[in-house]
């Protein structure tokens, strides 16, 4: 341990405060389901209202003598503040109050340590721990304050206050060149599909909005899916097979909350990046809830800042079952399939997800009749392997005759391949389509 606190409980008070700063403002609901998904127990809602925050305690000293008789009533052993509190603050209200205090970036801190599960996600949580608590370590009560000293322990002459910080800052050095390798190897993964081609999906939205329940309906994994906040934290990849466009790498990515802190959202870019870069993002949102809306503006806000605002997005609105709606798609002026409305619970309207998912990855798609010699049979055969035959015949000559339907970048690339021109093959319309590479 680098610093003492008290020792922490599961039973809590809980501290909401209403600022009339619409900036300020968080949900009381979320959070409560911030707590319930931490695993500690509430025991009551202290609310209140200001202005602006206390520079001293952040709720004033009446609303602290309130939260006092509220862990007497209650015997509770941690005080979770619905706010970001400075670490002064922070220490503060714990030396009045005498108990454990979590503000929300630490509970938030509290939830992701719980659920990180591979190698990489393990080292984002911890990342992200160790700056937070690089700035309240002054909270660490005398022992920090003493010189080393005895026989044997006389050293550099430096607090215990200064060795902890020392020791904190290597450790985040370390876990920063680490995850810098975890960087690398996305990064070349990612260059990689790119090369072959492949389109990335990713699945973004607020948390608990049903992403792993739609990335399990749609890969047939099991991903951890739960009515949690942050059920799922590490990054999922999965292959998945779209009608006329292939195989697609789909990736589940960690849910967003209001106002995530900023530390978090710096400590799993490596993360996030996957979205940044992805050929399409399918925002699901949870349609049953009231505040959609600003949910959506504040992904949107944590999109903007990982620089994935401008990327192709499909959004989905999930739970229709809950208000007895119908699965259907939405599409613009265009024609092009902007909304899919469904239920990835119970299954409905998936079919029109994957058909939405083809029309905006399949961006050509070209439909045509080919006639081929017995000589021709290598094309023939790598026409089979890409799935790309429609309808086949053959005439009294020994010719065949095939319907063909694929992604013209597929064409291309199997006529380069066979050292043949595409033109060759094509009717003029499509070739005046564009311009087709030999």
């Amino acid at each position: 341990m680098f610093f003492e606190r008290p020792d922490a409980g599961e039973t809590a008070v809980l501290v909401h405060i209403d600022f009339q700063d619409e900036k300020e403002r968080e949900d009381p609901g979320e959070f409560h389901e911030l707590v319930r998904s931490a695993g500690a127990e509430p025991a009551t809602l202290v609310t209140g209202s200001r202005q602006r925050p206390d520079p001293r305690s952040f709720v004033g000293s009446g609303k602290l003598e309130e939260i006092g008789e509220a862990l007497a009533v209650h015997k509770a052993e941690l005080v979770i503040f619905n706010h970001a509190l400075s670490p002064s603050q922070e220490r503060n209200v714990e030396q009045t109050l005498k108990c454990r205090v979590l503000d929300r970036t630490g509970l938030i801190l509290d939830i992701f340590a719980q659920r990180a599960r591979t190698h990489e996600g393990k080292l984002q949580v911890e990342l992200a721990q160790l700056e937070y608590m690089s700035t309240r370590l002054v909270r660490g009560w005398t022992h920090l304050e003493r010189q080393k000293g005895g026989i044997g322990l006389r050293g550099p002459g430096e607090t215990q206050l200064e060795t902890d910080r020392r020791l904190l800052r290597a450790r985040i050095k370390s876990i920063h060149k680490r995850l810098d390798k975890v960087r690398s190897q996305r990064s070349q993964n990612r260059r990689a599909r790119s090369r072959a081609e492949i389109p990335s999906v990713s699945l973004v939205g607020y948390t608990n909005a049903g992403k792993s329940t739609l990335f399990n309906s749609l890969t047939a994994s099991e991903v951890y899916a739960a009515d949690q906040l942050f059920a799922t934290l590490d990054p999922t990849l999965r292959r998945l097979e779209v009608e006329d466009v292939g195989p697609v790498v789909l990736a589940d990515t960690v849910g967003f909350i209001r106002h995530l802190p900023h530390k978090l959202v710096e400590a799993f870019r490596a993360t996030l990046q996957e979205a940044a870069e992805a050929s399409l993002l399918v925002h699901v949102i949870d349609s049953a809830d009231p505040d959609r809306e600003l949910n959506v503006t504040q992904v949107e806000a944590v999109l903007d800042e990982i620089g994935a605002l401008d990327v192709p997005t499909l959004k989905v609105m999930n739970k229709i079952d809950l208000f007895d709606s119908s699965p259907r798609i939405e599409r613009d002026e265009h024609g092009v399939p902007q909304t899919v409305w469904l239920s990835a619970q119970k299954g409905l309207g998936l079919d029109l997800l994957t058909q939405a998912l083809t029309e905006r990855l399949a961006e050509d798609i070209i439909d045509f009749s080919l006639t081929l010699t017995p000589e021709q049979g290598k094309l023939r055969a790598a026409l089979h392997e890409l799935n790309a035959v429609r309808d086949e015949s053959f005439d009294e000559d020994g010719q065949t005759q095939l319907d063909v339907r694929l992604p013209r970048r597929d064409f291309n690339q199997l006529m380069a391949r066979l050292g043949e021109r595409a033109a060759d093959y094509l009717p003029v319309a499509l070739q005046e389509r564009d311009v087709w590479e030999a």
